[in-house]
């Protein structure tokens, strides 16, 4: 033990200078204007990006998804992929000033642009005094629904990956818990967590659209891979509703929300929520979302393995 603790010791040190050093870069970042900040993180990016192996996958990925379309339509969509990516890392330190849509003035003309139909179902949604699972995936900018749900006051909470870096961890949880609701950290008590957090009445939103080992086996455009199944299991476990929730990036630094109808579970013939059919069911409407947007989803990662 005693030889081990000068490591420990050592990797808290890097850890406590990187953490310092990030936080200054982010209240530095916050003095910027945020439209012009993101314009620039999104050029650089859209650059760079063709020249990470990232871009290798994202490339594999959009041929596999989109065999009709040519090499060049594949670059665009590659080209706006990675825009994306350099505005959401921009976004990231200006994320509680972004939603300035105000429900007293719901036509003001703003960053945030939103349909009528979507504002009643928000609505609905929060004075139907019942708690409900809400899913997203990688499109846009993925931190704002959750944001979206604080505006209606939604008791919310949020399943989130805790940065490595503890600085940044906790600036994290302090700025975001304010317009974001309840932060859960992905854990192995993660999903008691969850499920104290329905039991309260709480909407619980979590990201389903990555490539998980010990997942479900489901059909994404055409082809099997395998997605986390927390989010049907805790359906099935506690009976709450499902719905689904994204964003839109819009052109002129604006963004509008969308959120489904109920989504109905796949049930087996004892009537119990069918985990593997009920992923399926929201994989499909994912895949739906990002045929309407291919640039805006996260190409970049292994969805098929």
């Amino acid at each position: 033990m005693a030889r081990r603790f000068p490591g420990r010791a050592l990797r808290r040190a890097g850890n406590a200078v990187v953490g310092a050093v990030a936080l200054g870069l982010i209240r530095l970042l916050r003095l910027a204007d945020p439209d012009k900040l993101a314009d620039l993180a999104g050029w650089t990016m859209r650059t760079l990006g063709p020249w990470l192996p990232e871009n290798r996958i994202g490339r594999e990925n959009l041929r596999a998804a989109f065999p009709q379309k040519t090499d060049a339509e594949i670059t665009e969509i590659l080209a706006g992929v990675w825009d994306n990516l350099g505005r959401i890392g921009a976004e990231f330190v200006h994320l509680d000033r972004l939603w300035d849509w105000d429900p007293a003035f719901p036509d003001r003309p703003g960053r945030i642009v939103l349909e009528r139909t979507v504002v009643q179902r928000y609505r609905k949604l929060a004075d139907d005094g019942k708690p409900a699972l809400v899913f997203a995936g990688h499109l846009a900018n993925w931190e704002l629904p959750a944001v979206c749900a604080a505006t209606y006051n939604l008791k919310s909470a949020v399943l989130y990956r805790r940065p490595n870096i503890p600085a940044i961890d906790r600036w994290l949880r302090d700025t975001r818990e304010a317009s974001m609701g309840e932060l859960i950290p992905t854990s192995l008590d993660a999903p008691m967590k969850i499920a104290e957090a329905v039991e309260r009445g709480a909407h619980v939103g979590m990201l389903v659209d990555q490539y998980y080992v010990r997942g479900v086996d489901v059909t994404f455009f055409g082809r099997r891979t395998k997605v986390n199944p927390l989010l049907a299991r805790l359906a099935r476990h506690l009976d709450c509703p499902i719905f689904g929730g994204r964003i839109i990036r819009l052109p002129g630094h604006r963004f509008t929300a969308d959120l489904t109808e109920e989504v109905k579970p796949a049930r087996d013939s004892e009537g119990k929520i069918d985990v593997a059919g009920t992923m399926q069911i929201i994989t499909n409407v994912i895949e739906g979302w990002i045929r309407e947007y291919p640039e805006q989803w996260l190409w970049l990662h292994r969805r098929w393995r």
